[in-house]
């Protein structure tokens, strides 16, 4: 850590770095005399031997991922950023789009070479007024600069780059969802197969990466997939911009490799527990398994630890919850949330998801019972894999680790179900 040097916020702090002229200053768009050196299937094995994986949640390979495109079909590639960040908790890519813009812009050159696109979209979070005019700004400068449009630099290779602005809904955050929006339709999710690699934008192969991933592939293609490599730990490698809120006495964002522990990320950067000891942790999203603080012990902040521990890595932007959090108050939050931002296509997810959340308003309101809380896990299960895409698995994870985990939140409020059967029978 102490050789670390930043590749994804080295400008955050730079004085008009969002800017052309001090990006150029910095070393930005230096990638592209590699880049342009090499074929375009020479980049996609570079980044597959880099191993960066996909920062959107999932965690794909992103050289995997492209090299799915079917090349010589006769149809236009696309590359599609999705930088929608609508994911509670996730804060961090609208950062990088305001503060350093023309970074991403260097990476979307990059894969949209590799990939043999020459059409690139920006659907960006419609509330993120500030990053879309700084992003159409950095578009303008690139433009008159040569490093978008025609023949950029000199190399014959041919890229435009339009910002698409969409309306602010959870479910265009789902890649497919958000092609369905990008091209004027309602954003609900497409069945797959095929694939969006396949058939994606307006019936073309196509690509959909998040912002950090682009944002990542500059530096490899300028200093090498081992060099990338040999940063973070071997199932995780290279860095990402971890985020801390919640109860914490620091809260933000610090890129930094992967690998570092939890509890030291907690006390070092975010200044220690504020208000009580730890309770709970979301590692990366309120749609990732909630893990207990002693879980939280040996906890890395890797791919593979969270794998290990039954959660997932999701954006790396992590809730802290001290112990005096109420847990069932903390779900239904949840509930609600995914109950308003179901697109509603898929009967589990629909009807689920507004189940739970009228079961959580009976809990809190003193009015259930403890069977309500294993009616709530058995909704879980259904909802589960039950859909087109995996919104409603998003919701099914944390009420299962929320109910199995902190039970004793819960049944706080419910009345046992022998007693209510009692209450009943003395009302008739």
């Amino acid at each position: 850590m102490s050789d670390f040097q930043p590749q994804l916020t080295k400008r955050f702090e730079t004085k008009d770095g969002h800017t052309l002229k001090v990006f150029l200053e910095t070393g930005g768009y230096a990638s592209l005399k590699n880049l342009f050196a090499k074929k375009p299937a020479e980049i996609i094995e570079e980044v597959k031997a880099s191993g960066l994986k996909g920062r959107g949640g999932a965690g794909f390979p992103a050289g995997m991922k492209w090299s799915f495109v079917p090349q010589n079909t006769g149809k236009a590639v696309y590359l599609v950023v999705n930088a929608d960040e609508g994911e509670p908790g996730t804060f961090t890519d609208r950062f990088s789009m305001l503060y350093d813009p023309h970074l991403l812009l260097e990476g979307i050159i990059c894969a949209s070479y590799a990939i043999n696109c020459h059409t690139s979209y920006i659907y960006v979070r419609g509330e993120f007024v500030e990053q879309i005019n700084r992003l159409n700004a950095a578009i303008e400068e690139a433009k008159k600069a040569n490093y978008l449009g025609k023949n950029i630099q000199g190399s014959g290779f041919d890229l435009e780059v339009y910002v698409h602005r969409g309306a602010g809904a959870y479910i265009c955050g789902e890649e497919t969802g958000l092609l369905e929006s990008l091209e004027g339709k309602k954003g609900q999710p497409r069945i797959k197969p095929p694939f969006p690699a396949i058939v994606g934008a307006f019936g073309c192969p196509t690509i959909v990466n998040n912002v950090k991933t682009l944002s990542s592939v500059p530096w490899i293609v300028e200093n090498g997939a081992a060099a990338y490599a040999a940063i973070g730990t071997k199932e995780s490698p290279g860095t990402h911009v971890f985020g801390l809120s919640g109860h914490v006495n620091q809260t933000g964002y610090w890129e930094m490799p992967f690998g570092l522990p939890m509890m030291e990320f907690i006390e070092k950067y975010g200044k220690g527990m504020k208000g009580g000891k730890l309770k709970a942790v979301i590692p990366g999203g309120s749609s990732c398994p909630v893990l207990t603080a002693q879980e939280c012990a040996d906890l890395t902040l890797s791919y593979e630890s969270m794998r290990d521990h039954k959660t997932m890595f999701g954006t790396g932007c992590a809730i802290i919850m001290n112990e005096h959090t109420d847990m069932a108050k903390i779900l239904k939050n949840l509930t609600h949330f995914y109950r308003d931002e179901s697109c509603g296509q898929c009967t589990p997810c629909r009807e689920g998801s507004a189940w739970e959340d009228r079961i959580m308003k009976k809990i809190l309101s003193g009015e259930a019972t403890t069977k309500e809380l294993d009616l709530m896990l058995e909704i879980a299960d259904n909802m589960e894999g039950k859909t087109i895409c995996v919104f409603s698995s998003a919701l099914a994870f944390p009420v299962r680790s929320f109910i199995k985990k902190f039970r004793e939140d819960f049944e706080k409020y419910c009345k046992p179900a022998s007693v209510a059967v009692l209450e009943k029978i003395t009302a008739n």
